[in-house]
């Protein structure tokens, strides 16, 4: 995961950087150095993000970006080829 990709994601999702912090159970500074590049989290953390994305409907493929909806609101799908 990119940080361009977990910036993409919480503007599919209307995100800010704190909802996504107490989604994956990390801090809004590190989530802020992550997507600023500044701080590439470990391998946990960045799996715990991922996964709170992807729990409220964000897909991650090689694909372009582009979004869906689904029952509990809009989702999105991001492209990606890493993690």
């Amino acid at each position: 995961m990119t940080a361009e990709q977990s910036r993409a994601a919480r503007e599919l999702l209307n995100w800010s950087r704190a909802r996504l912090g107490a989604k994956s159970n990390l801090s809004e500074e590190t989530i802020r150095e992550f997507e600023n590049g500044r701080r590439i989290p470990g391998p946990g953390s960045l799996t715990r993000i991922r996964q709170a994305l992807e729990a409220a409907g964000i897909v991650f493929t090689a694909a372009a970006p582009s979004l869906t909806n689904l029952a509990e609101g809009e989702a999105g799908v991001i492209g990606s080829n890493e993690m």
